[in-house]
């Protein structure tokens, strides 16, 4: 779903009306940050999160971490809420699990290393901890105030920013930019173009890459449906790749789609001669005798300079 056009604008009679909620919820999240010791895990925890709302590329970024770390010979696991399953946790994510159980971001993570979904995130390190992992990865872990963290990752998406720099519901940000900040150590802006408040941080640059896989996607008619924060990143980066984006549907962000909807998907998509084609999570959400029916367009964070990055994670150990 798109996110309200107010949001980019400072000054609007919208956000300007909504600010004394915005008040109450930053209010909130600053109380929910103070309560309570940090606890210290016996391994390097890295927090990977964002100040807006909505999607910014946490989870290509925490598939980033994974990969790197994994090749520096370190066995990272993956802390998730699991947003959207069932399961309260602590569980480590495995072949059996499905999106309904865990949540469809545990279920995508889980083919690149291990995820212990826990919305207690202490509990869940500790588990973690107990079955192997020397390096922790909370995913989405900004404002939660559970863990004491090595090193913070605060991910923006370059074309929208920080918005019109109001907090929910006047604006896009789960709390003041200066706060959120002044709990990071690394600001990454993924995008193409957009300039991001850094704060003087070190600020990184990366873009999402299609996954080469073979597929060729010139000239495909593509019928292109997504669940996610910025669905038309999607959409735009189908057509980039040459795919004849002949209809799209958007879908709130980790919304299941209902098989009925699935089947009418099918139908218009034959109708009109094209593919259905998704994002790798909203893959994991589909049920496994359509997963074989939609193709999925898979992307990786490439990061433009990652000498900062290197340096961090090679500082933990």
């Amino acid at each position: 779903m798109q996110p309200p056009r107010f949001w980019q604008r400072s000054h609007s009679v919208a956000a300007i009306c909504l600010t004394p909620l915005s008040w109450m919820y930053g209010a909130a999240t600053a109380l929910k940050l103070r309560r309570g010791a940090r606890l210290r895990m016996d391994v390097p925890v890295i927090c990977v999160g964002n100040i807006n709302m909505g999607g910014t590329g946490k989870t290509p970024t925490v598939i980033d971490l994974v990969t790197r770390l994994t090749a520096m010979g370190k066995n990272p696991t993956v802390i998730s809420r699991g947003y959207g399953g069932s399961m309260t946790g602590p569980v480590m994510v495995t072949s059996e699990h499905t999106a309904d159980d865990v949540g469809d971001e545990p279920v995508l993570l889980s083919g690149f290393g291990a995820v212990c979904v826990s919305r207690d995130r202490a509990m869940g390190a500790k588990v973690a901890i107990a079955q192997g992992a020397d390096v922790i990865i909370l995913d989405d872990g900004l404002q939660n105030p559970a863990l004491e963290y090595d090193l913070t990752i605060t991910v923006v998406d370059r074309a929208v920013g920080f918005g019109n720099g109001r907090v929910f519901p006047a604006g896009p940000l789960r709390e003041l930019v200066s706060r959120g900040l002044a709990r990071t150590d690394i600001v990454l802006a993924i995008g193409s173009a957009g300039s991001v408040r850094a704060d003087g941080l070190p600020l990184l640059t990366g873009i999402l890459e299609p996954l080469q896989t073979g597929m060729d996607w010139k000239g495909m008619y593509a019928y292109a449906f997504a669940g996610i924060g910025r669905p038309e990143k999607f959409f735009n980066t189908l057509r980039g790749l040459g795919a004849k984006v002949v209809a799209t549907r958007e879908f709130g962000d980790h919304q299941k789609i209902p098989l009925a909807i699935l089947k009418r998907l099918e139908t218009d998509a034959w109708a009109k001669g094209a593919q259905l084609v998704t994002t790798e999570k909203d893959a994991a959400r589909l049920p496994v005798e359509w997963q074989v029916k939609v193709l999925t367009l898979p992307v990786r964070l490439v990061i433009d300079d990652d000498t900062e990055l290197v340096r961090c994670l090679q500082a933990l150990f």
